[in-house]
């Protein structure tokens, strides 16, 4: 079935040289028009992305282009030093989920939240499995407590304590990004407001409350009524670089606060006039949140500086071949 006539549909899932596209209630294997080869990795598609696609056959199909997108969230490459990796694209919420169990994790939680803000989705933490927890409130303030702009729901699926809160963010042409560590619960939270069985679940090892990987691989699922769900693997981890605006915007209290200090140098330390030890003496800041923004900033700073070095490099290695015509 050779067409030229380019169609429209959504990058389900990617994988190690080819991609699954989603258009019109059918799915296409599809490679990458050759021209892609010689642009920057943040013009491959990604799962989320719209693209305009060419069928060559019922099941396959050559992506032309991607069309312009809404917002991207990435984040550090970790088995490439100083590359970012683009997880995924086109995304309304970021749905941060994490157990009130061993699995909780305030830096964690931060920093979901300020890949989210940087990409332009808004951040809400799902904190599941409340029917374990004897201190719901601490944990619910706590996580408020990140940013002005995150969004906090406690729940279990299990007994569908706080479902009904989360269908606000069901609606149609919505499209939710699960992230969080393996076992958090991201499937059985999906299959609790669905009704229905659209994600797999694992067993949570009692030992240490973490779960087995289900999800190996990102991959957007359609779970009806105009809403698309895109699950990504588990992880315990998230690097910070080139993201100092996502982490300003998670932390604006406390850039506020510097706006404030007599000097606009000043580094917190023994200047007079620091808005930033007076909120920290009056409580109005606690100094571990300070010490987090602190932190993430230097990682960001370092992570990203070494982004551009590995990233000027690689051109530069780029020029020289293609002087020499080496291939």
């Amino acid at each position: 079935m050779n067409s030229s006539q380019e169609k429209t549909g959504r990058i389900s899932e990617v994988r190690k040289n080819s991609y699954i596209i989603s258009s019109e209630g059918r799915e296409f294997l599809a490679t990458l028009r050759g021209r892609f080869y010689t642009e920057d990795a943040e013009s491959f598609p990604v799962v989320g992305d719209y693209v305009e696609f060419v069928p060559e056959s019922e099941d396959t199909a050559v992506i032309q282009s991607v069309c312009e997108r809404k917002n991207i969230l990435q984040r550090p490459d970790q088995a490439k030093t100083g590359v970012m990796q683009y997880m995924v694209a086109n995304v309304d919420y970021v749905f941060i989920v994490t157990s009130l169990n061993e699995d909780y994790s305030y830096n964690r939680i931060a920093r979901y939240a300020s890949v989210a803000i940087q990409g332009g989705a808004v951040p809400v933490a799902i904190l599941t499995k409340c029917d374990l927890c004897n201190n719901i409130g601490r944990y619910i303030r706590e996580v408020e407590s990140i940013s002005d702009k995150i969004r906090v729901h406690a729940i279990s699926a299990i007994y569908g304590i706080g479902l009904d809160e989360l269908k606000e963010y069901f609606e149609p042409g919505t499209t939710i990004c699960l992230m969080g560590s393996s076992g958090a619960g991201k499937s059985t939270l999906i299959n609790a407001i669905t009704g229905k069985e659209v994600m797999k679940t694992s067993e949570v090892r009692e030992s240490d409350s973490t779960g087995r990987h289900t999800t190996t691989h990102r991959q957007l699922i359609d779970i009806g009524n105009g809403v698309s769900v895109i699950d990504t693997p588990g992880m315990r981890e998230i690097g910070m670089a080139n993201m100092q605006d996502g982490i300003d915007d998670t932390f604006s209290d406390i850039t506020e606060l510097e706006n404030m200090c007599r000097f606009s140098n000043c580094r917190h330390d023994t200047e007079p006039g620091c808005a930033i030890k007076a909120a920290i003496e009056s409580g109005e800041l606690s100094e571990e949140r300070y010490m987090l923004y602190k932190n993430l900033g230097a990682e960001n700073t370092r992570n990203y500086a070494m982004k551009k070095a590995v990233s000027k490099w690689s051109k530069e290695r780029k020029k020289f071949n293609d002087r020499n015509n080496i291939f």
